[in-house]
């Protein structure tokens, strides 16, 4: 198991190297909540920036079996959550991954995430062109009760 989590963090970095020299989206700001023993599902929030207008369309990960993009409106006074297709991401505008808003659910979890463990995330960004765009991160997981939330309020 060892073996194995070291292989995926080195395909991971390799893919993250890969991706940062020709980035078209600057991620900033990843953080997974963390979650209890048993729990399925968990979010994972961040700040996208794009330097020419492109659509976030899938995010992959090797810590869940289902990932989605989801939106969450208030509909009638209740707060709704529904998947979505994408996000548009504009040029030169931060657009928010955050709890109560656009989020990533990661389903189906394979195990635990516990505060501090680092997740691998590949971000899929589609230009006007339909051109993708493969970007590889490792978010860290935050407690509930931590601060979590001021990471993205920079």
């Amino acid at each position: 198991m060892h073996y194995l989590n070291r292989t995926i963090s080195s395909v991971f970095t390799f893919l993250l190297a890969m991706s940062s020299a020709q980035a078209q989206v600057k991620i900033d700001d990843a953080w997974v909540r963390a979650t209890v023993p048993q729990q399925k599902a968990t979010g994972a929030f961040v700040r996208l920036t794009s330097v020419k207008p492109t659509r976030l369309v899938e995010v992959l990960s090797p810590a869940a079996g289902v990932i989605e993009i989801h939106k969450m409106d208030m509909v009638d006074n209740i707060m709704k959550m529904r998947k979505i297709d994408g996000i548009d991401l504009p040029a030169g505008q931060n657009v928010e991954l955050k709890p109560g808003g656009f989020h990533i659910m990661l389903l189906d979890l394979k195990s635990q995430v516990r505060a501090g463990d680092k997740i691998a995330l590949t971000f899929v960004f589609e230009d006007q062109n339909k051109k993708r765009e493969n970007m590889a991160i490792f978010a860290e997981a935050k407690s509930l009760n931590s601060n979590a939330t001021s990471a993205m309020s920079h």
